[in-house]
């Protein structure tokens, strides 16, 4: 089978991903095996391929991989997010650019036949780009939050919780988004520490006596919904003003000084306006007081008639405005530089506006009990666990949660006003049924009631994600056997906004949790650990990169900068590194297809014990893989791994058994080299699919149907210490054996003898079955003796584990050079044991390790010991 120079990834991706489709390898149903299942954190429909996304669906796609070598009936449900917000925005954008046309000039459902088509045309995009990394999601179920099955369920949680008192209409402080154009809930507004402002402005006594009371402001241009100015009743510099009446400046409008315990004393002058429409600590204190309400603004944030003065404009032109006006009549007294919390919006980046309205609520208080016992338990575990006392923190202080917004894509609030009545109700003729129960009225028509024109949150869809995929509230046996699922992967930045409210929503509806472990990832940042983004430039095209170093490079160059749960800090040559490593492992399997296979030769001695170590070398390395997949430490476990492949397969296991030049193999050294390399390509499939699949099929002819997605993950056998302890003394010697050759410029094959002095150690080592062979083959040595004493003259000597060694050389020993050469090895070993004797002087340390631990740090310390008595030798010798 020929094989081509370099690996050809663009052209190898294509063909294995739609091998795995035409297959069905990725599609699961319901069976006797036991489930694994993943739900993909919906994209937005209008996103596009970016660093995040690569993350976790890497992450989820290596899990998921993992589970199908496993044997597990493994489901990975993709999907996409309506996201209200971001969506409205691009198709008003998109109306107005390409067809000339507003959206005040369409019905609302002429808008949402529009929005349908422009979704159908550019959403979704994101999903055929995760096919592009490899993500092996079962496509047949794909979902989409404002689809017919989602639509259903939220229509149904919401009439439940309403009719259970869980959900109602009320008058409140908001976030308001002027952009957009609708209420943000707590959790979508981004608040950030801004320089501003503060403006004192002076309120004129209303009698026309002199003098008045000045306040400090960082809204001057709201100063025209004023209706009070309240003092802290214990500030005795104002106590004789409360009740008194001042004007407004520039409108001229009396409101009353009132006294309120709620004023700060220590802030600005300690006098406080109170404009209660726009301003929730104002809002507050007009409620107690009785204070009429006046909004002077716009949906927009500019100026309406209730302003009287600077109509239409814009808040912040108003503000620069206003200022200018104040100073100019002699009301501004100073402006004084101010740190304030600004909140902005996570959509549209506008500065969010508080705005009394009436909208739909969620009684999060009660939902949340559940909630938070259950994470607090450990019923959901969340990975790493310091985002618990995160979690709880929010549900202790949880505040109720605004569901509606001022906009038409999205679920329609399914609620019918008729006057003061409301109805809640699957459709408006279950909502008239319900009217002519309540009225009496039996003549009502459809045309009597008015649907509310608000849309739902777009979370109220997606925090029913685990049930709806499954169609939970239809009772389906898919939802039986796949829920609760195994493991969420997110961002820690959605931990409120999505995985608490779907933890609230798997107790409210089945009394269980959604999934069993929640994996945060962290962020992707640069390597100035900043946030990638579009406006600092210093976030990579995602398919550039695959295009540029393959999928598989990527995949690698993601995830092996990747700690658990800590923040990726991505550069390039990660993923360079990962197409390097993509090439050594090709170029293996070149070297290994590239031998002469004789079946008369028996199996060298050598090539036996290069079998069982690295087969025994496996069994290690699984076992700590196991130990990571557990813990999430993916990161971990590709970089071990890696080393694994390319140190101790590429770089010793094939020099093992490779044989002499133009020689041919044996054909049991060939055929189990196939089989772990195979086995290699397995277990390294989740992280590397596309390589490994192809490698995987080079190596033998394979039937049909035997693929490596859908081969079987190794098991673990035995992991014998001593072959382990020997075959890497036995690297050691060699590598010094080597370096010896270098130093000294004597050619590869020349043979050379190694003296070993005669010790417990060396003694094993060279006695055990195949060592001294290998140490001919890879040292390039002629013979191996044991020496009773050191070897004078000519002899460069080296140390390895704590043993000494001797190679006999025909050159003069540059004592200078040498003797400089074991000062600083031994400086090195002094440092060593030094390090050993302050972590066993630790009482604590001794104290509180395991036993096994603790001896292993006494093995080092003795070990190191008898190395500075090796080397001191040694320098003893030279003289």
């Amino acid at each position: 089978m020929e094989i081509s120079k370099n690996f050809a990834a663009t052209e190898i991706e294509g063909k294995w991903y739609d091998h795995w489709m035409s297959k069905g390898y990725f599609h699961s149903e319901p069976d006797e095996r036991e489930p694994f299942t993943i739900l993909i954190p919906p994209p937005n429909v209008t996103g596009i391929l970016h660093m995040g996304h690569m993350l976790n669906n890497t992450i989820q796609d290596i899990l998921i991989r993992k589970a199908r070598l496993d044997g597990k009936n493994a489901c990975w449900v993709p999907g996409t997010d309506h996201a209200s917000i971001a969506t409205e925005a691009k198709v008003v954008k998109w109306l107005r650019a390409e067809k000339g046309i507003k959206k005040s000039d369409l019905t609302r459902q002429e808008f949402m036949d529009y929005a349908h088509i422009w979704k159908d045309k550019y959403g979704g995009i994101i999903l055929n780009q995760l096919k592009k990394l490899g993500a092996s999601c079962d496509w047949d179920r794909t979902a989409f939050t404002l689809d017919e099955v989602r639509s259903e369920h939220v229509q149904k949680a919401f009439i439940d919780l309403y009719e259970k008192g869980l959900l109602y209409r009320d008058y409140r402080m908001i976030n308001w988004d002027p952009v957009a154009k609708t209420v943000l809930s707590n959790e979508e507004v981004i608040r950030k520490d801004v320089q501003a402002q503060l403006s004192y402005i002076e309120y004129r006594f209303a009698d026309g006596s002199e003098g008045g009371i000045t306040i400090a402001t960082q809204r001057p241009e709201t100063i025209m919904a004023d209706v009070a100015i309240a003092v802290n009743p214990k500030d005795e510099k104002y106590k004789d003003l409360v009740g008194k009446m001042v004007l407004i400046p520039l409108i001229d409008k009396a409101i009353p000084i009132i006294a309120d315990n709620h004023v700060d004393l220590e802030f600005g002058t300690g006098a406080l306006k109170i404009t209660p429409a726009h301003a929730p600590e104002d809002y507050a204190i007009g409620k107690t007081h009785g204070l009429e309400v006046i909004n002077i603004l716009n949906e927009d944030a500019t100026i309406n008639e209730a302003g009287q003065i600077l109509v239409g404009e814009d808040r912040f032109v108003a503000r620069k405005k206003i200022n200018k006006m104040l100073a100019e009549s002699g009301h501004l007294q100073k402006l004084e530089d101010y740190t304030t919390n600004i909140g902005r919006s996570e959509r549209t980046d506008a500065v969010v506006e508080p705005r009394l309205s009436l909208q739909w609520y969620v009684n999060m208080k009660e939902l949340g009990k559940k909630a938070l016992d259950a994470v607090m338990m450990d019923e959901v575990q969340f990975y790493p666990a310091n985002f618990k006392n995160t979690y709880r923190h929010w549900l202790e202080n949880i505040q109720d949660w605004c569901i509606s917004r001022q906009l038409w894509w999205g679920h329609r609030i399914p609620v019918w006003y008729l006057g003061d009545d409301v109805f809640v109700a699957n459709s408006i003729e279950e909502a008239i049924i319900k009217a002519k129960e309540k009225t009496g009225n039996q003549s009502l028509t459809i045309d009597d009631l008015k649907q509310d024109d608000d849309a739902l949150d777009t979370w109220f869809s997606s925090w029913l994600w685990p049930i709806s995929v499954f169609d939970g509230f239809s009772g389906s046996k898919e939802f039986d056997y796949y829920y609760p699922t195994n493991v969420l992967v997110t961002g820690w930045d959605i931990i409120f906004l999505w995985v608490a409210r779907m933890i609230m929503s798997g107790y409210e509806w089945y009394d269980q949790k959604p999934f069993e472990k929640v994996y945060f990832t962290g962020m992707v940042r640069d390597q100035q650990r900043r946030k990638m983004s579009k406006s600092l430039g210093n976030s990579p095209d995602a398919l550039k990169l695959i295009e540029k170093f393959g999928a598989d490079g990527v995949r690698f160059g993601m995830l092996s900068s990747s700690p658990a749960g800590g923040d990726l800090l991505f550069d390039e040559k990660l993923c360079e590194q990962g197409r390097n490593f993509t090439n050594k492992l090709w170029n293996a399997l070149k070297l290994l297809k590239g031998f002469e296979i004789d079946k008369s030769l028996p199996q060298p001695e050598v090539n036996v014990l290069a079998i069982q170590w690295f087969e025994n070398k496996k069994n290690h390395i699984l076992t700590e893989m196991a130990r990571d997949f557990e813990q999430f430490r993916l990161s971990e476990s590709l970089v071990r791994l890696y080393s694994f492949i390319w140190g101790d397969f590429c770089s010793w296991y094939l020099e093992m058994i490779k044989p002499a030049y133009q020689q041919p193999i044996d054909v049991a050294t060939y055929e189990a080299t196939v089989e772990i390399f195979s086995e290699l390509m397995t277990i390294l499939h989740p992280f590397m699919p596309f390589l490994t699949e192809e490698i995987w099929h080079l190596l033998k002819e394979r039937k049909d149907g035997e693929d490596c997605v859908v081969s079987t993950w190794p098991t673990i056998g035995t992991f014998d210490k001593t072959l382990d302890k020997q075959i890497e003394l036995t690297k050691e010697v060699i590598g010094k054996v080597r370096d010896i050759r270098n130093k000294n410029g004597l050619k590869k094959r020349e043979p050379l003898t190694l003296l070993a002095q005669k010790s417990e150690e060396t003694t094993n080592l060279l006695s055990a079955k195949g060592i001294q062979n290998l140490l001919i083959k890879l040292g390039d040595l002629e013979k191996i003796e044991l020496v009773d004493q050191d070897i004078e003259g000519t002899s460069v000597s080296f140390g390895a584990g704590t043993g000494k060694y001797f190679v006999p050389l025909n050159l003069t020993i540059d004592v200078e050079a040498e003797t400089k050469r074991l000062e600083e090895e031994l400086k090195r070993a002094k440092g060593f044991v030094m390090g050993i004797e302050k972590k066993l002087s630790n009482e604590r340390f001794v104290s509180n390790a395991p036993e096994a631990v603790v001896a292993m740090e006494r093995k080092k310390l003795a070990d190191g010991l008898a190395r500075i008595k090796n080397i001191e030798e040694s320098l003893e010798a030279l003289g």
